[in-house]
């Protein structure tokens, strides 16, 4: 599928790039995302050749403007990096035990007392899935509703994070605590509250008062209750079905209490990369807890709050991402090598292509990731 078949997309051409080299390989890549059927993407990537930074689709459907480059959007559960890094800040200051119950520090929820800080960031806690989960049996249980109209017509509906996780601690858990990994929003709505319980501050204020401000992240936001994104943006589609008929919505506004904690926030490429090469580059974590936060553990192999991606050893070997998506219209990409000098952040929005983002994004993404990380630097002029 070419851009040029896609409803409202743009053509093959429609790039805006940096003036830091054209980076061909970038650009295709670009609208390779476009040409799938997503309707725009904003990237970013620092390596040793510079900052370079580009966009490619459209801002909104039946415009012709590209994405701005600088534009907010909602990353989804990249929101749980900053999450698990305020948890380990709280590890190194000794408020929070890593392998401590959980329970000890929230005993009103009446949590198993096996399942630990550690298990919650590394989703090994069993617990139900808020937003819907599988049965032992195969079959989807549904939590509180995250898709389809029924989402389009209550996304501006609040909800409290311990409303969120009662809600899953009504169900069964999925499996004893330590014993298997499944990815769950509940665990770090369950890691929010515990912030909030160990300081005495709302998560919002610790992440300025921890992350945003230090850093200067001022792009950055949990916009909370408010439901427009904060400053220049693209705009993100839903396909959902109603009455038997596709329908589509503008989904920019959308009320994203929904993941507490595991993804409510706003940011930029800019401010992502900002974050995740000073997370790498050691500057937020003690080295032993920056250590523990890239140990892989399990099938996903995860660790805490980041997923650890071996490239192979032709490819840049080892990077660390954590990927993210909103309920709709919106995708995040966050990826670095280990020493944080090679970064790609990225934002991808869906248009009105009759697509499954979950089965078409992957082969997009993977071949960015690999035309970023598996160049070779180029060699000095002598």
């Amino acid at each position: 599928m070419t851009a040029a078949t896609v409803p409202g997309a743009a053509a093959a051409d429609s790039t805006a790039v940096s003036k830091v080299g054209e980076r061909p390989e970038l650009q295709r890549a670009m609208q390779e995302f476009v040409g799938a059927g997503f309707g725009g993407l904003q990237l970013r990537v620092r390596d040793e050749r510079g900052d370079w930074v580009g966009s490619a689709g459209v801002r909104k459907l039946g415009g012709s403007a590209k994405p701005p480059t600088n534009g907010r959007f909602w990353i989804g559960s990249t929101t749980k990096t900053f999450t698990a890094t305020v948890v380990l800040q709280l590890v190194a200051e000794g408020k929070v035990g890593l392998d401590a119950p959980v329970a000890g520090y929230l005993p009103e929820l009446g949590l198993d007392r096996r399942i630990t800080v550690r298990m919650l960031l590394q989703h090994t806690s069993g617990l139900f899935n808020y937003t819907g989960d599988f049965d032992a049996d195969g079959n989807w249980e549904p939590g509180v509703v995250a898709g389809g109209k029924d989402w389009v017509d209550d996304r501006f509906h609040s909800y409290r994070p311990d409303q969120l996780v009662r809600l899953a601690l009504s169900r069964a858990p999925r499996f004893a605590p330590g014993t298997d990994q499944r990815y769950a929003n509940t665990n770090y709505t369950l890691a929010l509250l515990l912030i909030e319980r160990s300081t005495g501050r709302s998560y919002a204020d610790e992440l300025q008062r921890r992350i945003l401000r230090p850093l200067r992240l001022d792009g950055t936001s949990v916009p909370g209750n408010r439901s427009r994104l904060p400053g220049p943006h693209a705009h993100g589609y839903y396909r959902y079905q109603d009455a038997g008929e596709w329908k589509l919505a503008d989904v920019s506004r959308q009320n994203l209490t929904l993941l507490a904690g595991a993804g409510d926030m706003a940011s930029t490429t800019k401010e992502l990369q900002t974050f995740i090469a000073a997370l790498m580059g050691g500057r937020l974590l003690p080295a032993a807890l920056l250590d523990e936060m890239r140990t892989p553990v399990g099938p996903y192999n995860l660790g805490l709050g980041l997923w650890v991606q071996d490239l192979g050893p032709d490819c840049g070997g080892i990077v660390y991402q954590h990927n993210g998506g909103a309920p709709g219209g919106y995708g995040a990409m966050m990826y670095s090598s280990a020493d944080g000098r090679r970064t790609l952040t990225a934002s991808v929005t869906t248009a009105d292509a009759p697509i499954d983002p979950a089965v078409v994004f992957p082969a997009a993404s993977d071949k960015l990731v690999k035309d970023v990380f598996c160049a070779q630097p180029r060699k000095a002029a002598r």
